[in-house]
Parts: structure tokens; C-alpha cells; sequence
């Protein structure tokens, strides 16, 4: 699965550690979930990460939702949820990977 290079081009605000905004880990980096986005730091300025491709999560026989216990992320039109270092959205009666 491929991550798109969309800046984000009137981002002033650093994310990091401490800035108030929830940590996601995602692949070899950090998002930071901001405004129903996700954004990642890239060759010093701010990148949407959205991923191009559809990677089912094979095997997964956990139901996402309010009390499943895993952390909630708003994503655009929907919600992921932070599993077992991904996250996980719900897609046509499986989950995928984000």
C-alpha cells in the first residue's frame, strides 16, 4: 500500500509530543489526527497521509465500535480504530488497514 504526498499547504501548527493532538502510529511514522485528518511530517512541511490502496485485514474477528476498547480516530466520513499498531476501518463487512 502506497501513502499519497498531498501537502498540507496552510499548516502552521507543529505537531508533536505535546501538542494536544492524538499520536497515531502508522507504518515507519507518526500521524497526528487534526480536523478530521490525518497529517504526517514530510521533508520539513505537513503531508495528508491517506493511503491508496484497499488492504483488507485478513482475519480479523473483532468488532470495532464505541466500547470495544481501542482508541477512536475521526478519519474524514468515518471512524478508525487504533489496533494493534494500524488503524482499522470498517469497509463493505470487513475491516481494512489504514
Amino acid at each position: 500500500m502506497t501513502t499519497l504526498h498531498h501537502e498540507h499547504p496552510t499548516h502552521a501548527h507543529v505537531h508533536g509530543p505535546s501538542c494536544g493532538h492524538r499520536a497515531v502510529p502508522h507504518g515507519d511514522h507518526v500521524d497526528y489526527a487534526h480536523d478530521g485528518h490525518l497529517h504526517r511530517e514530510h521533508s520539513g512541511h505537513w503531508d495528508e497521509c491517506e493511503s491508496t490502496g484497499h488492504t483488507a485485514h485478513a482475519d480479523h474477528g473483532h468488532a470495532h465500535g464505541p466500547d470495544c476498547g481501542h482508541e477512536s480516530v475521526p478519519h474524514g466520513d468515518h471512524v478508525d480504530y487504533v489496533h494493534d499498531g494500524h488503524r482499522h476501518a470498517e469497509h463493505d463487512g470487513h475491516y481494512d488497514d489504514h
